[in-house]
């Protein structure tokens, strides 16, 4: 099979890989925070959220799955009972990066990489304000030709017992 092209590697071959996003993983949920290359950071980021959706699930599927990835069980634990239940009502973007600058030795962008642990404050729609006032106003209109249409059918059924009675 030949290696693969798509997206950025991170050297050695994709096992190599796998187990470097592995451990960036459980270092990130260990410490709640990282400092690593930017690289490393954009490629362990949907790694990542994707193991806090499956600890959010809590069931033991999503464990076996979870520590199918990272093979610590503290780890998992850890993300199961601590770090889940913060996030809880966060619909995803579980994580920040947060550009440092570039490493002395190799100019290497580097990053931190955190956990996003704060309560999710729901944003007020105002989209949502308008479109609920715009059926309000618009109802009343389409309820006077409904009127309009039932005093027609009145008068029509007053014409028509008109005509019968005579």
């Amino acid at each position: 099979m030949p290696t693969p092209t798509k997206g950025a590697r991170l050297g050695g071959g994709p096992a190599h890989e796998r187990l470097m996003l592995a451990n960036l993983a459980a270092s990130l949920f260990t410490h709640k925070s990282i400092k690593t290359t930017e690289t490393r950071a954009k490629r362990l980021r949907p790694v990542a959220e994707r193991l806090i959706t499956f600890a959010k699930k809590g069931d033991l599927h999503a464990r076996r799955r979870v520590l199918a990835t990272i093979g610590d069980k503290t780890v998992v634990h850890e993300l199961f009972t601590e770090i889940a239940p913060q996030v809880a009502l966060r619909e995803g973007g579980y994580t920040r990066i947060t550009k440092l600058g570039f490493r002395k030795g190799d100019n290497a962008s580097m990053v931190q990489m955190e956990l996003v642990l704060e309560p999710v404050t729901p944003k007020v729609k105002r989209s949502s304000a308008k479109a609920a006032s715009k059926p309000a106003a618009a109802a009343p209109v389409a309820e006077a030709p409904a009127e309009v249409v039932a005093e027609d059918a009145a008068q029509d059924a007053d014409v028509v017992e008109a005509e019968e009675s005579k």
